[in-house]
């Protein structure tokens, strides 16, 4: 199942920075977060943007993931 496009568009991180998400996996089973790379699941194609059952990114959530990480 895929995520509806527009969705995509208003959905951010409910961190402080509030950055975007992108679909992680096709079919979509988590978002991650552009800014931070935290992941948030999706079940039953449904985003869970919940801090709680989120996997924090590398370091951390909320905290900037620089491209020398990636």
């Amino acid at each position: 199942m895929s995520l509806d496009p527009l969705l995509l568009e208003v959905l951010a991180c409910p961190c402080e920075h509030h950055a975007p998400v992108e679909v992680d996996g096709d079919p979509a089973t988590a978002i991650v977060c552009t800014r931070c790379r935290t992941t948030f699941p999706v079940r039953d194609g449904i985003p869970v943007m919940l801090l709680d059952d989120a996997a924090p990114g590398p370091h951390g959530i909320g905290n900037p993931v620089s491209s020398v990480d990636e």
